[in-house]
Parts: C-alpha cells; structure tokens; sequence
C-alpha cells in the first residue's frame, strides 16, 4: 500500500481558512490533484480527507468498528457537547441509542406534530408583511421555541435570548483556530455556552423524572431498558444539550434554504402551497406527511444543496486502508456531505436547483447508496431524521398557507461556512400574507 498523498497548505493555518470559506472548490481541488485521499493541516492537526460516496460508505458504516466517532469529533466539539449521541463509540453508543429511540417511536412523534401545530400558528402569526424580513432570524426564534415546547415541555422565559446565543457559542466553538480560552474567543464562548446550558437542564432534572409529561426531557428521565437500565442525571443533561442543539440549528439551516429557493423560484412555491391547500388543514397531521410530495423534494434538493452538517470526522482506532492507501491507527479521517452533493461525477448541473432529481421518475440519488447523505449513515444515522422531517414540513405547510415571499431580483444568498452552513447575510426576503381566498 501507497501513504497518503496531500500537502499541509499555508504555513501555521494550513488549508483551515480556505476549508471555511470555500469548502467545495478547496475540496474539488484536492480531489482532482489527489484523488479520494489526501492530507492537510487543518485547524492545527493532521487530517485526511476521504472524498466521494465510497469513501462515505466505508467509513459511516464503519463494518468492522474502524472509526472512533468520539475521538472524531471530541476535538472540535466535545468540550462543548460532551457525551451527546453523536459523540458516543460502539457498545456504549448502542445501548445510549437503544434507550433514546423511545424518544423518536411512531406514538411519540405522532404526539410532537399534535403538540407543533398550536405552537407553528402562534409563532408566525408574528411575522409582518415587510421588504426586508429577515427570514433566518425568524426561522431560528421559532425552531428553538418549538424544540424548548416540543422538547422540554414548557416555553422559555426572560433566559430564551441567553440560552439561543449559548447554542450559538457552543456550534461556532467547534471551527475555532485558536483553541484555548482567549477572552472574547470563540473557544471561550463557547466554554462559557455550555455551562449556562449545564446549569439551565441539571436544575429541571428532579422534577421531569418525576413527572408524567410527553415532551422529550420527560421521556428521556423515564425511559429505560428491558432491564430497567435508566440514564443518569448526567446522560440526561448531556443528551438535552446535544439534541436541543440539533433540533433546532439543523432544522433552521434546512428551513432557511427551503425558504431561499423556494423565493427565488416561485413556481415550486406555488406547488408546495397547492399541495398544503389540497390537503384542507390548518396544521399538519402525522398522516399528512406522504401527500406533501413537492415539500418531499424541494427539501431534498435543499439539503443536498446545503448538508446543515457540512463535514464529519472521525479517528482511526486500528490500521486500515482505502483505495490503496494505509492509514495508520490515530487517524484523523473526514468525510464531507456538503462537497459530495457537488460531484459533477454523481450529479448532473450540480449547483442548479432541480428538486425533480429526487423525484421517482429520476432518483439521481440512487447512483450510490452514499451519494445523499445529509443525515449521515450506518449506526450513527441522524436518530432525530424523521423528527427533523416532521418539523420541517409542519412549519412549511402553515407558513405557504399564510404568506408569500420572494427574493429581491438577482439576488444570490451568501453562505458563512465557518461553522455549520447558515446564511451570511440573514436571508432577507419580501413577503406578504395571503388573502383568505388566495
């Protein structure tokens, strides 16, 4: 076997700049000089890349336990959500998902979208008609008001700005280059993040494990095994931290371009709201999901153009090889969703939004198993998928019901990729309510 080929980029940042800004033509350019393979300095460490959807397969289904998720992302992130899900390895991740998928049955989610119909109306109903609103500002308001209703059972009081900016900290900690507790850093914001969320979940611990309520924190607190295994306080905490985080950032990323493309071809808005109409209610039931086949493919078509989880590392725990390269054990290893939706090799006119590529008459994401992977794969597939989906398409329905919106003529949305893909400038929109008749 060959060694790994790449490059370490710039002296002391290596290729970390140009990795945040530019992650698709950066990623593109290595893939075209080195194939699926290659090393950089990225964000002080060594770190291979593994490009396109074999590479995505071999490691997110990680056959032979190859891959560590937890020394993966514990660097970028594990200061900040220690323990969550995501964060786990093998035996113990497998019985941390067993106990939680309580969380995500059928009867559970079928409770969240009843409980998200109420809570969607009241939340834009606050929306005013303006040239200039403000679509990822609003977006992010009401997908944490959910999460904090659906998910912990009760609506936030004065501490929901404090408790947001802290989620916000706590993300954006992940991409910092100086990593250690600069004052005013993102390293020290981020540390400071998660102790307000530390503090804010461990005092509503003792009364949701002795409560009866449906919301998810409750769930979490009473679940447990066939043996009658339980999660500690501490699992508790540190699950509500990681799937709050999730429940709101992914959704809102996804949401906001849903909200992009649909404004800026109205033609598919247009289908999305007859579609909503057709189905003659104010709020989406859970046995409405499958008629909202256009919503079905627009965010489809969205997440392929935007994965809200752009990249994901992992670390070797054992030698192993791929397409002819060994890669030692204590490898850091990355895969990226985000550059893998842009391979003109899977994807024909991949930057042209075309949700009827997923449609059933085309199915251009069956070229390979792992050539749309915005939720990951394998055992640490996205537990919260269908939630997400549930989420997404309520909020979708009341709001194409309500309002119209369209982008300003020419207007091309900017995305800060120095983090978690999210619109650089807001995502401002016009919009306009309906009429009664419309």
């Amino acid at each position: 076997m060959k060694p790994v080929p790449g490059d370490q980029g710039l002296p002391l940042i290596g290729m970390s700049l140009a990795f945040m800004r530019d992650p698709i033509n950066m990623m593109r350019q290595r893939y075209d000089n080195y194939g699926p393979v290659s090393w950089a300095s990225l964000f002080g460490i060594r770190m291979v890349q593994m490009i396109g959807p074999e590479a995505n397969e071999f490691i997110l289904r990680n056959r032979n336990d190859v891959f560590s998720n937890n020394k993966g992302w514990d660097y970028f992130i594990g200061k900040f959500f220690h323990r969550g899900i995501m964060l786990l390895d093998f035996e113990e991740h497998r019985w941390h998902r067993k106990i939680m998928q309580q969380a995500f049955n059928r009867d559970v989610l079928k409770a969240y979208i009843e409980r998200m119909g109420p809570a969607i109306a009241e939340g834009i109903e606050r929306w005013q008609p303006q040239r200039d609103f403000m679509v990822f500002k609003a977006l992010k308001q009401l997908t944490l008001d959910l999460a904090t209703d659906v998910f912990m059972g009760e609506e936030l009081g004065p501490e929901a700005d404090a408790l947001n900016q802290a989620f916000i900290d706590t993300v954006r900690a992940g991409t910092a280059i100086v990593r250690f507790a600069l004052p005013g850093g993102r390293w020290a914001k981020g540390l400071k993040g998660r102790k307000v969320l530390e503090k804010f979940f461990r005092n509503k611990v003792a009364g949701k494990r002795n409560s009866n309520g449906s919301d998810l924190f409750s769930v979490l607190c009473r679940a447990e095994t066939e043996d009658g295994e339980r999660f500690s306080d501490e699992d508790v905490v540190n699950h509500m931290i990681f799937l709050m985080m999730a429940a709101h950032d992914t959704t809102t990323i996804t949401l906001s371009n849903m909200f992009y493309y649909l404004g800026k071809y109205p033609d598919w808005q247009q289908r999305v709201r007859e579609e909503s109409q057709a189905i003659g209610k104010p709020t989406l039931g859970y046995e409405d999901m499958d008629a909202m086949h256009n919503a079905t493919l627009v965010m489809k078509e969205s997440l392929r153009l935007c994965a809200p989880v752009p990249s994901m590392p992992r670390m070797t725990v054992t030698d192993t090889e791929f397409a002819g390269c060994f890669i030692p054990k204590g490898t850091m290893v990355n895969v990226s969703p985000y550059f893998t939706h842009y391979m003109e090799e899977l994807w024909p006119d991949p930057f042209r939004f075309d949700p009827g590529r997923f449609s059933e008459e085309r199915r251009e994401d069956k070229v390979h198993p792992y050539a749309w992977v915005p939720f990951g794969g394998g055992a640490h597939k996205c537990i919260g998928l269908h939630f997400a989906e549930l989420q997404v398409k309520a909020i979708l329905h009341q709001v194409v019901l309500k309002y119209r919106w369209r982008v300003a003529p020419g207007y091309e949305m900017p995305i800060d990729t120095t983090s978690l893909p999210v619109p650089a400038d807001g995502l401002p929109v016009i919009i306009e309510r309906l009429s009664p008749a419309a």
